[in-house]
């Protein structure tokens, strides 16, 4: 067998190489793929942490078994951290190291390591692991969101809110909530932190909210506390006529988002009050230069008629002629300062906001997964489906067809069962796929070069 082909087997439990043997067994199951190694700052030394002597901890033992700290990590950062032929049990394995890592003194080790679990849990479900590991696994990002910096914090996060995904509405995900809470609110207030950090906290404070809480008052507490962050942009005077976006933009759109979210599962007399408080707001947003924020105030506004309406079906707002105008003209939006991309991202999403508005229209979606599909065929489905998306980012789909929480939500019924025979006909492997586009990349190319290369006509014509 040639040099470069050659693996090592691994072996659990016995250290060789100078390093532990989870680090050999990972490395081994890399596929021996060598990288230089990156040496980790020690920059926070100063943090407390908890003493601990797992062999995962020390970077010399993935260097001598030949394949970086960081490179170790990527095994679960990409969309095959499940690999077919692994199994359940190597995974289980390899996520104990990576929650030993949580604790490491390097903050980019952490990070890596939060970000690895996320990724993990994001694409499988693992309610019976994590549910012995709840406790530990909150106590790590309780620690990395209090004394983390922006990018540990977004990581911290981020795990989260897939955690409380994981574990569905119960006792396990308040208590999540009732320690995290108070810690992702004071985040997001602090003018001081990273924008991002606030930004990832906002959606992450949404999302397990609207998971875990089973205290209405608590839930209340949390639409006044992102309300007050993204009535910071609205207009202030009655001249102005264009919001100018901020660094603070994003974060006021995440803020939005989650509390549009929220209203969703409120009761009828809080969704009243909100509906007289923003009503008359809210349009003002659409007048932002930032696309986003524009997208964002209008799908909040479609979500928010469609809320009314199915409280008094004959509901009537009063500045419904200068609201529809003001649609229109984004869903038919030219200026040339704007580029061509916003430009087509806008005035597709404002042409389905403006039908919702005027015709009580929406456009129905199909979500194809496994062998189901899920029609969107309102704006409360679509926000709650684009919230989980960005959470989950590819594992939706599988948590579409797995978890029975998000099943719930979009009222799918219990998990079909597929055999292992009728999924994997359902599937095409890597190689095939990798065959069948280069096939078409071939065709098109030919193609295209046929129809460029005039000799290749005149060649034909005699």
């Amino acid at each position: 067998m040639p040099k470069n082909k050659k693996r090592n087997t691994p072996h659990r439990g016995g250290s060789g190489g100078g390093g532990s043997g989870a680090a050999a067994a990972t490395a081994a199951t890399a596929g021996g793929q060598h990288r230089n190694v990156q040496p980790f700052s020690d920059e926070d030394a100063s943090i407390e942490t908890m003493s601990h002597c797992s062999g995962y901890s020390d970077p010399s033992s993935f260097a001598e078994d030949g394949m970086s700290f960081h490179g170790w990590f990527l095994l679960f950062l990409g969309p095959e951290v499940l690999d077919e032929e692994g199994t359940q049990e190597d995974l289980e394995y390899k996520l104990k190291g990576l929650i030993d890592l949580t604790l490491d003194k390097s903050a980019k080790t952490r990070q890596a390591a939060l970000e690895g679990i996320k990724n993990a849990l994001a694409s499988k479900m693992l309610y019976e692991f994590i549910l012995e590991r709840r406790m530990t696994l909150t106590d790590s990002i309780e620690r990395c969101l209090k004394k983390g910096k922006s990018d540990e914090q977004r990581a911290a996060a981020a795990l989260a809110s897939v955690l409380c995904i994981q574990l569905g509405p119960g006792i396990e995900s308040e208590e999540v909530l009732k320690t995290l809470g108070p810690i992702l609110k004071k985040i997001i207030c602090d003018g001081t932190a990273s924008i991002q950090a606030r930004q990832t906290c906002a959606t992450c404070f949404g999302v397990c909210c609207f998971i875990a809480t089973d205290d209405i008052t608590e839930l209340y507490s949390t639409l006044q506390c992102l309300e007050n962050i993204f009535t910071k942009s609205y207009l202030k005077e009655k001249d102005a006529n264009v919001i100018c976006s901020t660094p603070n933009t994003v974060l006021h759109i995440s803020s939005l988002l989650a509390w549009t979210l929220l209203l969703t599962i409120c009761p009828i007399n809080e969704v009243k009050k909100k509906l007289e408080m923003h009503f008359h707001k809210l349009p003002s947003l659409l007048s932002s230069d930032d696309v986003n924020m524009r997208i964002a105030a209008g799908e909040s506004l479609a979500l928010l008629f469609e809320l009314a309406r199915g409280i008094e079906s004959d509901f009537f707002y009063e500045d419904m002629e200068s609201l529809t105008q003001m649609l229109r003209a984004l869903a038919t939006d030219g200026n040339k300062h704007r580029a061509k991309v916003d430009k087509r991202k806008q005035r597709s999403v404002f042409r389905d906001i403006l039908r919702a508005v005027e015709e009580r229209d929406f456009p129905t979606e199909t979500v194809k997964f496994g062998p189901e599909r899920m029609y969107i065929d309102c704006w409360v489905k679509k926000h709650t489906y684009d919230t989980f998306k960005e959470v989950l980012g590819s594992g939706m789909q599988y948590h579409l067809q797995s978890n029975e929480f998000l099943r719930n939500v979009f009222e799918l019924g219990p998990p079909v069962m597929v055999d292992a025979a009728t999924l994997k006909t359902m599937k095409i492997s890597r190689f095939e796929r990798h065959l069948y586009n280069s096939a078409a990349f071939k065709a098109r190319t030919k193609a295209r070069s046929k129809c460029r290369d005039k000799r290749a006509d005149v060649g034909e014509f005699f």
